[in-house]
């Protein structure tokens, strides 16, 4: 099993402090504080993100995808991708990946499938798309529509590791009827604050970007965007879930359709 490394953030660690979990380290708070002190919303930034990632499964689910891989999965924080769709459709197959040893280690809580379903999960990094596709594979029949899951990961992924291609590589090994959620961190509104949040997360090891809505629309080429398109995400479907705020928080989202 890997190693954790306690001795610099990680992004996901830091992202369980800001969803108020208790598994990270005093490197990660320290990290974590520091981007609050310049956006003090990035709390209720990641609680934000955690209900369109709900909503967006759902929605989903309900219209008929059974399988559903999640790249970036992050530690696990109830209610998780599979519990959400196997509420609506106790079948649903489910693949999870991350690539911090920590989630590994509570990978166990993923892995509580309905009877009818099925849940795994796999330690690998998004820029490795073959690993994950080949993982996947064991659980996930690819001749039938997937889901496929980058929710608030892109934005942890420098142009120099090429996300466009990675994206592009994942998504042509989908069947038609296939599905990509997509949500990212966008300096459009204010570029300076945020230029000081990627300058954390980069000091830490993390090779953060954020990127324009155009730039993040991009990843969506070859698709038909589902209703109603490129939106913040407080705007995407709010009638499928409790009301959370955020109307002002800058995360764009889309989900697209391989048709």
């Amino acid at each position: 099993m890997s190693t954790i490394d306690t001795s610099k953030p990680h992004s996901a660690r830091m992202y369980d402090y800001f969803l108020g979990g208790k598994d990270n380290y005093p490197v990660d708070v320290a990290a974590a504080e520091q981007v609050t002190s310049h956006f003090p919303a990035v709390s209720q930034m990641a609680r934000t993100n955690r209900a369109f990632m709900h909503r967006a499964s759902r929605l989903l689910a309900e219209r008929g995808v059974r399988q559903f891989l999640d790249i970036g999965t992050g530690i696990p924080t109830e209610p998780n991708l599979h519990q959400i769709v196997q509420g609506t459709a106790p079948g649903a197959r489910v693949l999870y990946a991350d690539n911090d040893p920590i989630v590994l280690r509570h990978a166990e809580a993923l892995l509580h499938s309905t009877p009818e379903g099925k849940t795994a999960y796999v330690q690998a990094d998004v820029r490795e798309p073959g690993r994950i596709l080949a993982a996947a594979r064991e659980t996930l029949d690819f001749t039938q529509p997937i889901a496929l899951s980058l929710v608030a990961l892109l934005h942890l992924v420098a142009d120099e590791d090429e996300p466009l291609r990675i994206v592009r590589e994942l998504v042509e090994s989908l069947a038609p009827g296939s599905y990509l959620t997509l949500s990212h961190a966008t300096g459009d509104f204010d570029p300076e604050t945020w230029e000081r949040v990627v300058e954390v997360y980069r000091k830490g090891g993390t090779a953060a970007q954020v990127r324009s809505r155009e730039e993040f629309s991009g990843f969506f080429t070859g698709l038909e965007l589902v209703d109603p398109g490129v939106v913040l995400a407080a705007q995407w479907h709010p009638e499928l879930g409790a009301r959370q705020g955020g109307e002002e928080i800058p995360l764009y989202v889309g989900v697209g359709h391989k048709s």
